[in-house]
C-alpha cells in the first residue's frame, strides 16, 4: 500500500504541475481582449485553433489529477481499514467524472465539426456587411467557432462588379471575433 500511495502521490504532483502550466495558456486563450486599430489575423487565427486543443489537454491533466486523488483515497482506506471495496468504487467515480468532462468537450468540438454555429449573431452581421456591397450576393457562407468568442468564416460571393477581397476583409474587420476569413469573389 505504501509504495502504491507514494507512486500515486508522485503522479498527482506531476499532473498538478502540468495543470498549473496549462492553466496559464488556457486562461490566456479564453480571455477576450478588445483591440482597436491594427488586427493581426495570423496571430488570432493561431490562438483560436489552439483553444479547444488546450482545453482538452487541460481537462485531461485535471482528470488524471482527480483520479489520482481518488486512487490515493482508496489506497489509504484499504491500508488503514482494509476497505478493499473502495478501489472499484473510486474507479467508477473516476470514470463518471471523466465521462462528464469528456461529454462537454465532445459537445463543443462537435459543434465546430458539424458547422453548428450558423445561428451565431456573427452570421447575421456578416450578411449585413455583404448586403451593403452593391450587387453582391452570398452564394455560400460557413462560420465555425474556433475558440471562445472566436470564429472563422468562409464565403463565396457573386458580384456584378467584383470588389477586391481585401476591401471586403477591411469592412468585416470591425467584428473582432472573426479571427480568420476566406473569401472567394466571382463576377456574374
Amino acid at each position: 500500500y505504501q509504495q502504491a500511495i507514494g507512486i500515486a502521490l508522485l503522479g498527482l504532483l506531476v499532473n498538478l504541475a502540468c495543470a498549473w502550466l496549462l492553466r496559464d495558456d488556457h486562461g490566456h486563450h479564453h480571455g477576450h481582449d478588445h483591440h482597436h486599430g491594427h488586427h493581426d489575423h495570423s496571430h488570432d487565427h493561431h490562438h483560436g485553433h489552439q483553444d479547444l486543443n488546450l482545453r482538452a489537454a487541460y481537462l485531461h491533466v485535471l482528470a488524471d489529477a482527480a483520479t489520482s486523488v481518488l486512487a490515493i483515497l482508496a489506497l489509504v482506506g484499504g491500508m488503514l481499514w482494509g476497505a478493499d471495496w473502495l478501489d472499484p468504487l473510486m474507479g467508477i467515480a473516476g470514470a463518471v467524472l471523466v465521462a462528464v468532462w469528456a461529454r462537454g468537450l465532445l459537445r463543443d468540438t462537435g459543434r465546430v465539426l458539424l458547422d453548428a454555429e450558423m445561428d451565431a449573431p456573427l452570421v447575421d452581421e456578416i450578411r449585413e456587411v455583404i448586403a451593403e456591397l452593391p450587387g453582391a450576393e452570398i452564394r455560400d457562407l460557413h462560420v465555425w467557432r474556433v475558440g471562445q468568442m472566436q470564429y472563422a468564416a468562409a464565403m463565396s460571393l457573386q458580384m456584378a462588379t467584383p470588389v477586391p477581397a481585401q476591401a471586403i476583409r477591411e469592412r468585416l474587420a470591425i467584428h473582432e471575433e472573426l479571427v480568420h476569413l476566406t473569401i472567394e469573389v466571382s463576377a456574374d
